[in-house]
């Protein structure tokens, strides 16, 4: 790592003012600071203290803490490709297939978003933002795994210049970036990213009976057919051992490459809450959110989709992963200790409600979290308006 220092520190006089790649100086400062800690002190006279801690050292937290989840993705793409064709294949070919599907998605939105992080620091000449490392790896694992990768890179470049640099950059952003590049492609490419596009069949035949619906898609289809059949029946019916909560909950079942598996989220969460980075109030209240609801609707019936066991809300799409990674957004999510509360559980309501009233769509989270990003800074000033009110009633002045 010496060498590697001494080579950066030769080089950066290249990069600052008056040398010959002076325009690139912030290309040079984010892979200076990327690989090493910045060497920021504070001045001998002054009252600010520098944390170790910085940025792009809690963004890389963040991606550790989905790396359980990008690999227990790449192993469930294949597990689902040779699943659909009526194969056997041991762990590490179900691994190296799901590995190869999925790693040029990554790679797609990293290089992507980067380009357009590193045009915007030398045009607007300010630091690359650090906030790319998370979304870069949240956009690949909140896509099915066939989506065209010239589809991942127009989304994100969307994502990244309309939700994030027309704002002002990293901090500034109303939208979380990576949902903002979800619902691009939700609209402008439907038919890339619903129906049956979880599954990678490559040249192979699916068997018979074989469908590549999810867990989602089937409980409302069910609710849309009106029948008498409870939705647990009609994911046994699709395939027995399929569908059961303890796979759904394990996640190897079709969906988005990241989103499938419950505990590996919930893993992420573990690693978020202990580090600080993530909010529990925020996790804790969209599970709660979600539970209630599913509750209310199981209660009030109406078809088979309302009246689904309420816990079942908590481990089919994807409600634990965009409640752990996605609505404890530090930029998007509110900030004040009560309105996480109250952010965290309106997004839980809205993700059931979505489900079980919109059959076009039945996976709600994303759009909850959208909706709540716009209400996040008006639930946060009316936390503070009415904790003001409390403070001036105690007023002796």
């Amino acid at each position: 790592m010496k060498a590697l220092r001494n080579l950066l520190d030769k080089q950066k006089p290249l990069f600052e003012k008056g040398g010959k790649f002076e325009k690139f100086y912030y290309l040079y400062e984010a892979g200076d600071t990327f690989l090493f800690t910045p060497n920021h002190t504070t001045k001998p006279k002054g009252v600010h203290v520098r944390d170790a801690v910085d940025l792009k050292r809690m963004m890389m937290t963040v991606v550790i803490a989905m790396i359980p989840a990008l690999l227990f993705g790449m192993w469930n793409m294949g597990h689902q490709h040779f699943l659909a064709i009526g194969q056997e294949a041991d762990f590490w070919t179900k691994f190296f297939l799901g590995a190869k599907l999925v790693l040029p998605i990554v790679i797609v939105a990293y290089a992507a978003g980067g380009a357009i992080e590193a045009l915007f620091a030398v045009v607007r000449k300010h630091p690359i933002n650090e906030g790319f490392l998370v979304t870069g790896m949240l956009i690949p694992l909140c896509m099915p795994v066939t989506i065209p990768l010239w589809q991942v890179a127009l989304a994100t470049v969307f994502a990244v210049v309309i939700a994030k640099e027309v704002f002002g950059g990293t901090g500034m952003n109303v939208l979380n970036v990576a949902l903002t590049a979800r619902a691009f492609l939700y609209f402008a490419y439907p038919s890339d990213i619903s129906g049956e596009v979880w599954t990678y069949l490559g040249d192979a035949t699916p068997i018979d009976g074989y469908s590549g619906a999810t867990a989602l898609a089937i409980a409302a289809e069910e609710g849309l057919a009106n029948t008498e059949m409870a939705v647990t029946g009609a994911w046994s019916e699709f395939w027995a051992p399929f569908f059961t909560f303890k796979q759904m909950f394990l996640g190897s079942i079709p969906g988005s490459i990241g989103e499938t598996s419950t505990v590996m989220a919930l893993v992420g969460a573990v690693i978020l809450i202990l580090t600080g980075v993530g909010s529990w109030k925020i996790i804790l209240s969209v599970f709660a959110g979600a539970y209630l609801t599913g509750l209310g609707f199981d209660a009030l019936g109406g078809n088979a989709f309302l009246n689904m066991p309420a816990h079942y809300h908590l481990v089919i799409g994807g409600l634990a992963f965009g409640a752990v990674f996605m609505a404890t957004d530090p930029v998007s999510a509110a900030h004040t200790e009560k309105g996480k509360w109250i952010y965290g559980l309106l997004i839980g309501v809205l993700t059931v409600i979505i489900r079980v009233t919109n059959p076009a769509y039945p996976e709600g989270i994303m759009l909850a979290i959208l909706l709540m990003n716009v209400f996040a800074p008006l639930i946060d000033y009316n936390v503070i308006a009415a904790n003001k009110k409390r403070r001036l009633k105690r007023a002796t002045v």
